[in-house]
């Protein structure tokens, strides 16, 4: 039975620059502001349009060593993207699939960063509360960290 989670971050940062920043620059800022967790992040296929491919790969502070995505949908206007994870994390694991859909939406002089995961868990894995918990955190973390970033550089992807 699939099932579905979702959190919502607010920023004092504008909603285009953080999507940039956060979505679709990630494999050059993301190991830079968060080196204890990702070691780097890889394109594997594709231009950064749907239908690419990319391998982010973590340290060992993550109980996994890589995690790739499909870039499924993305909407550089409406800022707006999906992702299903094909290979690493723990696909074949935990789970049968995993896939998100993720907003970023003017809010005031900032934005608010939606993200809304479904997820298929493998038959017999009952508790993976404590991991879904783990993966909000660590978007919450990411997306904060960008906003700091963006705050102390503003000229960044503006």
């Amino acid at each position: 039975m699939a099932s579905n989670w979702s959190v919502e971050v607010e920023t004092k940062v504008p909603a285009a620059p953080l999507f940039k920043a956060t979505f679709t620059d990630w494999h050059n800022l993301g190991p830079k502001l968060l080196p204890d967790i990702i070691t780097g992040v890889t394109p594997l296929s594709g231009d950064g349009n749907s239908g690419s491919i990319r391998q982010i790969n973590f340290t060992p502070a993550v109980p996994f060593s890589f995690v790739k995505e499909r870039l499924d949908f993305i909407d550089h206007d409406k800022l707006e993207l999906k992702t299903s994870v094909v290979e690493g994390g723990d696909l074949g694991k935990k789970f049968e699939s995993a896939t998100s859909h993720i907003k970023v939406e003017p809010k005031g002089n900032g934005s608010v960063v939606k993200l809304s995961a479904a997820y298929k868990p493998i038959p017999g894995v009952v508790d993976v509360a404590e991991d879904i918990k783990k993966v909000k955190e660590g978007f919450v973390g990411s997306v904060k960290a960008v906003e700091a970033y963006l705050a102390a550089n503003p000229a960044a992807y503006a």
